[in-house]
């Protein structure tokens, strides 16, 4: 496996060692040694999957309590996957990264816990699946403006069009009116 830091450096890609043939593919996504060597020594607790059509997004979302880790991957689909930096102490605090993720490339993220988390669906449809490190915890559960223009995150919403929301999502805060971690 290869992992490679982002320009936010808690945030770290993941990219497995696929064996393939005229069969399919084999490839391992979760080696507790292998990722803790990276830097990456979590325990999972929960997996989550959801399905989404093309114009989806979903986020930002994160846990004020409880903050959750996240192995982030696309096992169907491809979507532009997001990470926003909300540790007010971090010299990153504020910023975000995006990586695209697919079927095809078989990427995974790695977000600690301390960032908001959010994807929009590129292809018809996508499903994506998700280790946390700890429980879903909806007392604590925050949305950020997925469209702050104070974050300016690039979504590749096509032009003239607007992304399929959840009523929570359209609910987010801006980060200047955001709960964040201390």
């Amino acid at each position: 496996m290869n992992f490679l830091r982002l320009a936010i450096p808690d945030v770290i890609l993941v990219e497995p060692q696929v064996f393939g043939d005229d069969r399919g593919y084999f490839m391992e996504t979760w080696q507790a040694a292998k990722f803790a060597a990276a830097g990456i020594d979590a325990s999972f607790v929960q997996d989550n999957h959801s399905r989404s059509c093309r114009g989806t997004l979903r986020g930002l979302h994160y846990q004020l309590v409880r903050p959750q880790g996240k192995l982030v991957r696309v096992i169907a689909g491809e979507v532009f996957d997001v990470a926003v930096d909300l540790r007010r102490g971090s010299p990153t605090f504020g910023h975000w990264v995006g990586e695209t993720l697919s079927v095809a490339n078989k990427r995974q993220v790695w977000l600690p816990p301390g960032f908001a988390h959010g994807f929009y669906v590129i292809s018809e449809f996508a499903e994506f699946t998700y280790k946390c490190t700890d429980y879903y915890h909806p007392q604590s559960e925050r949305s950020l403006l997925w469209s702050d223009p104070a974050l300016a995150i690039s979504w590749p919403v096509p032009s003239g069009s607007e992304p399929i929301l959840s009523a929570k999502d359209r609910a987010g805060v801006p980060l200047q009116s955001a709960e964040c971690y201390e």
